[in-house]
């Protein structure tokens, strides 16, 4: 029997430790990222028993970046970029400003050199990809205005740190780093900056311009192949032939590429397809990253440096959270988006673990930096979560005393999620003269319901109680869930089944298994589509029953 090789050591072991350790974590009652965190802690070499393949396992935590990226994309269009750069674009560069001083501030009050106080505040300044995004995606937060500023500003962050990553060792030398190499003139360094954004700009012209075109027209044609195979592959090949492509032709991050390809791939009407293909991929090499970074962790710094670590935590939780706070109020928004913002971007991950190791190889970090900033990097993943189960809190009680939008809506059907389905449920409520109040997360969904004089709307993920009862279930008729995710499904049932016990609960579902977890929860009926469809099809082929014969 062969051996196994590191690759699928590192997949089969960082896989099976998280499943275990995020099982032990659900049960109780824990985030799930502290097991998978736990798990690569496990694997890691700073402990006894199993170690896996350090640089794999990093390797495989970027694929699942990019891929996460590329499905951020792909739910992200130009035009949502746009709204929201008044804001991202000076919101991340002062936040940064304020957080890189402070790492600054840190490092001075430590001896260290300015150069490793820069490196190390500008590392502490950018906050995870996945981290942020997985947060979002929970609280089906990424269509709504909220959603929309967090992605723009990660994006202006991500643009931020492909320059400082390509800047890194002349600013180092320019500001005096002790690696024996020869400062740079304010010339070079000025000449570096503008050919680094000039490769960025090309490549954004690029997509525009070509991407644009090319990447839906491939799609149409694979699609219309037939083969389902092939366009997975399609997909994929798209995803990560861009991603690479755009790190090797034009110096821009892997995550950057990815996040374009998938926002060009939006332009075609079969993106919502590509997005449900690349999901389960996504969702595993997002949990191989968590993995990862429990790898690099050695709890020795916790004892050796607790004070400095504490210190860059506090920065980072709170520093920069703050920081982001005052910026969003100052441009106007409610505390609600500005609570949402500074909670997503109170942690750090993956572009300061690259920062870090480039600081080091340059001679501009030493070892005991990169250890405490990887240190605070798993605190913040940690207690990110917890924050936003505060924030939840907060806004539940801010919400429930808040007046209610809907006092008058009695005797209605509350119809949750406008999609496909949604939409045709919509049709038939409204032709049978039911007065409707339809829950969706995505405002531009239902824009066009605003002036319709048969619905109400409610924005908002319906899993949240605030929101049912701003849909006020207790003068409803009817429950009807029609979103496609029995998960998603599972939760909304889950919450109105607690706020109104007798209340009549319609869901879909796709196969046995989701009928039984839907009605499991509470479901009064659940319908199975293809179960539906047989029947509809059986009773379409009886046809008219002939005439009786006159003989």
């Amino acid at each position: 029997m062969h051996d196994a090789t590191p690759l699928i050591a590192t997949i089969v072991g960082g896989l099976v430790l998280a499943f275990f350790f995020g099982a032990i974590a659900n049960r109780l009652r824990l985030p799930v990222l502290a097991g998978y965190l736990l798990a690569g802690v496990v694997a890691g070499p700073f402990t006894p028993g199993y170690v896996a393949d350090a640089h794999i396992a990093q390797e495989l935590a970027d694929l699942g970046v990019i891929l996460l990226m590329f499905g951020v994309g792909l739910h992200f269009s130009l035009k949502d970029l746009l709204s929201v750069k008044a804001i991202s674009i000076p919101g991340a560069a002062v936040q940064m400003g304020v957080a890189t001083g402070l790492g600054m501030l840190l490092g001075w009050s430590l001896g260290w050199p300015m150069a490793q106080g820069f490196v190390f505040g500008l590392a502490l300044s950018v906050a995870s990809t996945v981290v942020l995004l997985r947060a979002m995606e929970e609280r089906r937060l990424l269509d709504t205005d909220r959603g929309r500023i967090a992605v723009g500003w990660l994006i202006v962050e991500d643009l931020a740190m492909v320059l400082a990553l390509v800047l890194l060792p002349a600013i180092g030398g320019f500001l005096g780093a002790e690696n024996g190499a020869e400062a740079p003139t304010t010339a070079a360094l000025l000449g570096t900056v503008a050919w680094t954004i000039g490769k960025v700009v090309l490549f954004v012209a690029v997509m525009l311009i070509v991407g644009k075109r090319l990447i839906p027209w491939t799609l149409q044609a694979v699609s219309a192949t037939g083969s389902r195979e092939l366009f997975r592959l399609a997909v994929l090949a798209i995803a990560l032939g861009v991603a690479f492509g755009a790190a090797k032709l034009f110096d821009v991050s892997f995550e950057l590429g990815a996040f374009f390809a998938g926002m060009m791939m939006g332009e075609s009407k079969l993106s919502q397809q590509a997005a449900e293909e690349t999901l389960p991929l996504r969702d595993a090499f997002a949990v191989l990253f968590f993995v990862s970074i429990g790898m690099l962790f050695n709890p020795h710094v916790l004892i050796e440096h607790p004070w400095i670590v504490l210190a860059a935590c506090l920065i980072i939780i709170f520093g920069k959270s703050v920081a982001a706070y005052a910026i969003v109020r100052a441009f106007g928004r409610p505390p609600k988006t500005a609570l949402t913002i500074a909670t997503s971007l109170a942690q750090i991950g993956e572009f300061s673990f690259i920062l870090a190791s480039l600081g080091v190889s340059q001679g501009l970090l030493s070892e005991q930096a990169r250890d405490v900033l990887l240190a605070a990097a798993i605190v913040s993943i940690l207690v990110n979560p917890l924050l936003f189960v505060a924030l939840d809190k907060w806004v539940a009680k801010n919400d429930a005393d808040a007046p209610d939008e809907h006092p008058d809506v009695k005797g209605h059907t509350v119809l949750v999620g406008f999609g496909r389905v949604g939409r045709r449920v919509f049709t038939e409520l409204a032709s049978a003269g039911t007065p409707i109040l339809v829950i969706e997360t995505d405002e531009d969904a239902v824009r066009g319901l605003r002036d319709d004089t048969r619905a109400q709307v409610v924005i908002g993920n319906a899993a949240s109680a605030p929101v049912l009862a701003e849909a006020n279930l207790s003068g409803a008729r009817a429950l009807i869930v029609a979103v496609p995710d029995p998960f998603e499904g599972g939760q909304i049932v889950r919450a109105a089944r607690a706020l109104r016990p007798d209340l009549p609960i319609v869901a879909r579902a796709h196969s046995q298994e989701c009928v039984s977890h839907l009605s499991g929860l509470g479901a009064s009926e659940v319908l199975y589509g293809e179960e539906e469809l047989a029947h509809s099809m059986f009773e379409a082929a009886k046809g008219p029953r002939p005439a009786p014969s006159s003989h």
